[in-house]
């Protein structure tokens, strides 16, 4: 997906959230009882420590619930497939047997069906030169496909012809189709769910991973009633939980694209579903291949 002007002019250092420090506290007991008619004034600032630490433990408690152990995947490649390394794919999706891709950058976005077992692109349209190409989705007949910062959603049918075009507000990023819905992100931790025939907001979701909020979700991939993003300038795809928002699953793909091996501005971007299979497709930005992945845990990497 296209990124803020920011990370245009290079990768930021990443800045991991940190989990706040858990502490305890504990009284000890009197040593004497207290007397029934004891004078003594009252210790308001006991009274206010223990509070603080009731409020506190269980402020604890919720944060230990909402931060149990996400599952972390890894991967292992079954097929690799050739890919036009001068595409800055944006978007990514199999249908009716071919691969369709979106690229970006301004002059050279484009909109493109392209033969999986060759890399060959068979057909292309070419986005005029003031539009920046982002994220696309095949849904109920129909492709869209966003541009980064012109507003504008173009539809075309499926022998690449345009029909039809949307306005929205904010950045666009990534999409996919749920079968109902249009899934859009656009740089922030959102999640915005379109009536496909308006373009019109029907609801929203925050994603969050522990707790934290998850901002510049990339390419989108919906599949099993998850969706799955990459994240600008990470290595991972997050499985997402569509009701709530929350990350269920990591995975990893480090290794898979060795960092010595990419060009300028070249991060993993574009997931789609093969449908023969069933397994992930994965590619990136100027990427040699597209490669095809079985996701395992951990252990059996």
């Amino acid at each position: 997906m296209a990124k803020t002007q920011r990370n245009r002019r290079g990768k930021p250092d990443p800045q991991k959230p940190q989990n706040p420090q858990n502490s305890s506290g504990s009284f000890s007991e009197p040593t004497a009882p207290i007397k029934a008619m004891d004078k003594r004034p009252v210790r308001w600032d006991m009274v206010v420590l223990f509070l603080v630490i009731s409020i506190g433990g269980t402020f604890l408690a919720i944060q230990m619930k909402g931060n149990q152990p996400t599952e972390r995947l890894t991967f292992q490649v079954l097929r690799k497939f050739d890919h036009d390394q001068s595409a800055f794919t944006q978007g990514l999706v199999m249908h009716d047997g071919f691969l369709w891709e979106s690229t970006g950058k301004k002059g050279k976005s484009s909109f493109r069906k392209v033969e999986l077992e060759t890399g060959k692109v068979l057909q292309q349209v070419d986005l005029d030169d003031q539009y920046f190409g982002e994220g696309m989705t095949w849904h109920d007949g129909l492709f869209y496909q966003l541009t980064w910062k012109e507003n504008t959603c173009f539809v075309y049918d499926q022998e690449m012809k345009q029909v039809n075009q949307f306005h929205y507000e904010g950045e666009g990023w990534g999409l996919t189709s749920d079968g109902t819905h249009l899934i859009m992100s656009d740089g922030t931790s959102a999640l915005r769910f379109l009536d496909p025939e308006t373009f019109e907001e029907i609801k929203k979701v925050n994603v969050q991973l522990r707790n934290f909020r998850v901002s510049e979700l990339n390419e989108l991939e919906y599949a099993g009633g998850k969706i799955f993003a990459n994240v600008w300038m990470q290595d991972f795809i997050y499985e997402i939980d569509p009701q709530t928002g929350n990350v269920t699953r990591v995975i990893d793909l480090a290794g898979l694209w060795p960092a010595r091996d990419r060009p300028n501005e070249g991060v993993l971007n574009g997931i789609a579903i093969n449908p023969e299979n069933r397994k992930l497709l994965v590619t990136g930005k100027y990427a040699p291949y597209i490669w095809e992945i079985e996701v395992l845990p951990t252990s059996n990497r």
